[in-house]
């Protein structure tokens, strides 16, 4: 890949939440491992001057970096620049053209409403700030398949698709990229890594919190726009795509989107809604409000390699834990040899994606004994506490030297859109479940056979029931 490393870091938004939570804290360890250091110029409408700013990095490093050095922070704070001024008027672009100075190859991260990106856009463009430049937008791309393609012409108006870097935080932690490793780093899963010896594939994103105050933004999002369209059909495509050409960007965007145009358009009959109680009650919430807390759906991927192995997904608030995690059942063994006292559970690969991470396959072993009974096991291929690096870490220094491998392309965007896109705006209402359950048990009626979802937390021999019988047999087709 060719470096075109930007020489200046622009942060629209710089008085917001997102900078002060994630993005500041981000820059200083970018700062101390000596990967950062253009000038960063906040721009936001405060009345603040560059004191005001640097006070507030300061503050966003004393709550989310408690042990930073000095030395460190005096660095960053030596990059910052500020320029204040509404994001409607011209002169606040002038204003940030003026203070890129030299600057040829600038990055500027929209963290601001999705709302304000035409606008910050068109002035970049009419002030030229914006020729030689590159742009991070934040999700939400876009409401729906229509918002998100008129998004995308905007975008490209102004800027080439090679300098767009839509932004997932998702794609920049390490246990996801671990995944991507797992998958084609190692010869012994690609022969079983198809219809033929998969029974299904089911992906759980687990909250035990629920709208921490933002009832505003979520009653107007809920779950599948909020996590379903972005965070989990992302790992949909990793596990599932073709091996790409060689790993970087442009290949590797290539097979995520042939496989998410092989996903079949997802119905409403195949999923369930459902919304916590006491959901409608949280500050900025409608009283009568359907929005989705909870989502359960049956993806299917119309390809030779998955054709007839449901892919489940399932994301939700006020749940038992906080987890993601992925378990990838493989169907049991064509004979039976040991008839009753036969293996309850068969084989599994699974992976933990938060907030701990593990990569384990589950195998079964005979019992100490004189009698051919057996246990499930887990040999664990890697394990620990949590990502090395945060995600904004990974994405903004990647965005500065223009590594797009991290980042969402615009048929990406659309393609994962048009999948959940017939789900939005459902005008039926959404089944209530109970805090600490795990939703609406009408969830259970989406898994077909003997299978039931897997929980994260809880052990593999829990599992009562398998997905691996009751399938179709290796190499049925589509049922």
């Amino acid at each position: 890949m060719e470096r075109r490393d930007g020489d200046a870091l622009v942060l629209f938004g710089a008085t917001g939440d997102l900078c002060y939570r994630k993005i500041y804290p981000a820059l200083f360890q970018l700062v101390r491992r000596n990967v950062l250091n253009v000038p960063v110029i906040g721009v936001a409408r405060q009345g603040w001057k560059i004191e005001q700013l640097t006070a507030r990095v300061r503050e966003s490093l004393k709550a989310f970096v408690p042990d930073a050095d000095e030395a460190a922070v005096a660095r960053l704070v030596a990059l910052l620049r500020y320029v204040d001024g509404d994001y409607n008027n011209r002169a606040t672009f002038e204003a940030l053209r003026k203070s890129l100075g030299n600057a040829q190859r600038p990055l500027h991260y929209l963290a601001i409403p999705p709302s304000m990106f035409p606008v910050v856009i068109e002035h970049l463009s009419a002030t030229s700030a914006g020729p030689g430049a590159r742009v991070v937008v934040e999700k939400p791309f876009g409401r729906d398949l229509a918002s998100a393609r008129r998004l995308n012409q905007t975008l490209h108006k102004h800027f080439p698709e090679s300098d767009i870097f839509r932004i997932d935080h998702y794609l920049g932690k390490e246990a996801v990229q671990n995944l991507l490793y797992f998958r084609f780093a190692n010869s012994f899963l690609e022969p079983v890594w198809n219809r033929n010896f998969i029974a299904s594939v089911q992906i759980t994103m687990a909250e035990s919190l629920g709208v921490a105050g933002r009832g505003k933004f979520y009653d107007e999002t809920g779950a599948i726009r909020d996590v379903i369209q972005n965070h989990l059909l992302q790992i949909v495509a990793l596990l599932t795509m073709e091996p790409p050409v060689n790993a970087e960007g442009e290949s590797l965007r290539d097979e995520k989107v042939k496989l998410l145009k092989a996903v079949r358009v997802a119905t409403p009959a195949e999923l369930v809604r459902g919304q916590f109680k006491g959901y409608r009650e949280e500050p900025g919430v409608a009283k009568d409000s359907t929005v989705e807390t909870y989502a359960a759906l049956v993806l299917h991927i119309d390809s030779w390699r998955w054709s007839g192995v449901p892919v489940y997904l399932r994301a939700g608030k006020r749940l038992p834990v906080t987890a993601t995690e992925v378990v990838v059942e493989f169907r049991p063994p064509p004979a039976n040899v040991f008839g009753d006292q036969a293996p309850e559970q068969p084989n599994h690969a699974r992976f933990r994606v938060g907030p701990d991470v593990a990569i384990a396959l589950g195998a079964n072993t005979k019992k100490p004994g004189p009698v051919m009974t057996g246990r499930d096991v887990e040999l664990y291929v890697a394990q620990q506490q949590g990502d090395d690096m945060d995600a904004y870490e990974v994405l903004i220094s990647a965005a500065l030297v223009g590594d797009t491998s991290h980042f969402a392309r615009e048929d990406e965007v659309e393609a994962a859109w048009r999948i959940v896109d017939p789900l939005l705006n459902l005008s039926t209402p959404s089944i209530e479940y109970l805090p600490g359950s795990w939703g609406p048990k009408q969830a259970d009626d989406l898994i077909k056979g003997a299978c039931v979802w897997h929980n994260p937390g809880a052990k593999p021999q829990d599992w009562t029931r398998s997905c691996g019988r009751g399938q179709p047999e290796h190499g049925a087709g589509r049922g």
